[in-house]
This record gives structure tokens, C-alpha cells and sequence, in this order.
């Protein structure tokens, strides 16, 4: 077992799914088999216009030959593993390349960073993911603070993949997914409620929405920011009772069960439309909508 990179872009051409699936050519197939059972990391190239750099985590499941097409094979992720970073990590700082495994014996970046599945150290592993899980500016819960101690101490190298093992396990950590995931929906919508278009900030700075899962986590749904809606408290109850929900053009539905659908109505916004996030990759994707109509809006 050995973690990993994959490139992957939003305007990719391959049938890719991060959060369940990544589709490569047989060329990479040893590459990615070695990350079976282990762990990899997203990377959007620098040519990718506001690229985001390393800006996932997710646990490679299997590899199956893409049954869809001949040649091309899917390495599919395990349920409930993807998380976005809180802080997409760049691939360079003043010091060079986060990724010192790209660098050749000169010190130079090698055509190995062009690979689009390839190794990556324990230490690598461990240097990304903490940028990517650090947030200067948390978006804190209303009642509560998380805090975990997220520090790296490079002069422990005899233990390096020990502390690889480390991070796996705050990256399964219920407790630290959920302020992630807290703080890539809220940032996505800008703090405001997507259905009612109230952005409201309390006295501590706090935003008084919540980031909500369209298919929960109970059901697999994935930590994934298409996969979330930052709501106010009210809208979030309704949306998880399935007296709202959504059509597959995002214009908000509310339910014939709801014993007041006209005070509903009154509380959304006057588009009548979910407002979602400017980026189209950050929108609630199709598949998490369309499970939500199907198991939880009250038709």
C-alpha cells in the first residue's frame, strides 16, 4: 500500500467523479493498484485557470477495468472517504515545491510531475494534507469550539510514516470532516442561506448558517461541497424533514405534506431558486439533488 496523486480537472475530459470514481489510461495501472487501500490526494495542474492545487483526500477502494470503455480503468473511491481541504494547498511556496518528490537529484522539477497518477511519500502525504486541513480563519460552530493539534515536526523522520498513519486518522475523524466541511459550504455561499438569501453574522462573528448535507452522511453521501448547501437553522430543519427540496434546475419544491406552504413559500427567496455558489464544480451536483427528491422531499 502507498498513497498517492491523481490530476484531475473540472474541465476534465475522462469520466471522472472524485468523490466516487477517477477513470486513467492503462499506462498508470501499477500506479494506481500500489494506492489500493491507501490514500490519495487531489491535484489540479497549474495550467488550469484559479487552479486550486491539492484540494482533496480521498481512500482508493479498488481498480476495475472500466466496463464502458476498453483500455481506460476506474480506480473507485471508498464511500464516505473524499473530503475537500479547508485550505486548497498550492503546488509551490517560497521554498519550493510542496511535493519534494518531483524534484530530481538537482533540485529541479522532473517530468514526473506531469504524471497524472504517481507515488507519493509519507512525509509528502503528510506535509499536504496538513496545509490543506489548516484555516486561519475559521468559520467556528455556534456553540462550541473544535480544536486539534495539526502540527508536523519534520525532525522526526525515523517516524515520518507513523505520523502518515496519524493523519489518516484525523482525516476519519467525524469531528474534523465536519468543521471542514463546514468551512468549504460556507465559504462557497459566501455565509448566506441558499434559500432564504439571508446572510447574517451574530455578535462573535459567527455566520448563522449551517452546512448542510443534500444526501447525509448516514446514507454515504461524500464531504464534497457539491454535496452541501449552506442553510439558516429553520431552512435546514425543513430540508432534512423534506418539506423542501429541490427540481433538477435548482428551483426550490415545497411539499404538499407541509401543513403551511404558504408560509414557506414566504421564507424563500424571492427568485424562487436555490442561490447557488458562482463556481460551477461547488454547485449541488445532480446525482445528491436528485437523491434527496427521491428519499427524503415529502411529494
Amino acid at each position: 500500500m502507498a498513497f498517492g496523486v491523481f490530476i484531475h480537472r473540472s474541465d476534465s475530459i475522462y469520466d471522472d467523479t472524485p468523490a466516487e470514481r477517477y477513470q486513467f489510461p492503462r499506462q498508470y495501472l501499477d500506479r494506481a493498484r500500489a494506492c489500493v487501500g491507501d490514500w490519495i490526494v487531489y491535484y489540479e495542474p497549474r495550467k488550469v485557470a484559479d487552479t486550486k492545487g491539492y484540494y482533496a483526500v480521498a481512500k482508493v477502494e479498488r481498480i476495475i477495468p472500466d466496463p464502458s470503455t476498453p483500455g481506460m480503468y476506474l480506480a473507485l473511491i471508498e464511500p464516505g472517504s473524499y473530503l475537500d481541504f479547508a485550505t486548497p494547498v498550492p503546488f509551490a511556496d517560497e521554498s519550493g515545491p510542496i511535493e519534494r518528490g518531483v524534484l530530481n537529484d538537482e533540485g529541479r522539477i522532473s517530468g514526473r510531475a506531469q504524471a497524472a497518477v504517481r507515488g507519493l511519500s509519507p512525509n509528502d502525504f503528510n506535509r499536504i494534507v496538513e496545509a490543506g486541513l489548516a484555516d486561519e480563519t475559521p468559520l467556528l460552530p455556534r456553540t462550541g469550539v473544535v480544536t486539534a493539534d495539526h502540527s508536523l515536526r519534520d525532525e522526526r523522520s525515523p517516524f515520518v510514516f507513523d505520523e502518515a498513519r496519524e493523519r489518516v486518522a484525523t482525516l476519519v475523524s467525524r469531528v474534523v470532516r465536519d468543521r471542514v466541511f463546514r468551512r468549504i459550504v460556507l465559504r462557497a455561499y459566501d455565509e448566506r442561506c441558499a434559500i432564504t438569501g439571508l446572510k447574517l453574522i451574530n455578535g462573535g462573528g459567527r455566520a448563522e448558517v449551517e452546512a448542510a448535507h443534500i444526501r447525509p452522511v448516514e446514507a454515504n453521501g461524500p464531504d464534497i461541497v457539491s454535496n452541501g448547501l449552506a442553510l439558516s437553522g429553520t431552512a435546514h430543519w425543513m430540508f432534512d424533514r423534506g418539506l423542501i427540496g429541490l427540481d433538477d434546475d435548482l428551483q426550490i419544491i415545497v411539499s404538499r405534506q407541509a401543513n403551511d406552504q404558504d408560509s414557506i413559500r414566504g421564507v424563500i427567496n424571492r427568485s424562487g431558486r436555490l442561490l447557488a455558489p458562482p463556481r460551477e464544480a461547488d454547485r449541488p451536483h445532480q446525482q445528491f439533488v436528485r437523491w434527496h427528491r427521491e428519499h427524503c422531499f415529502k411529494h
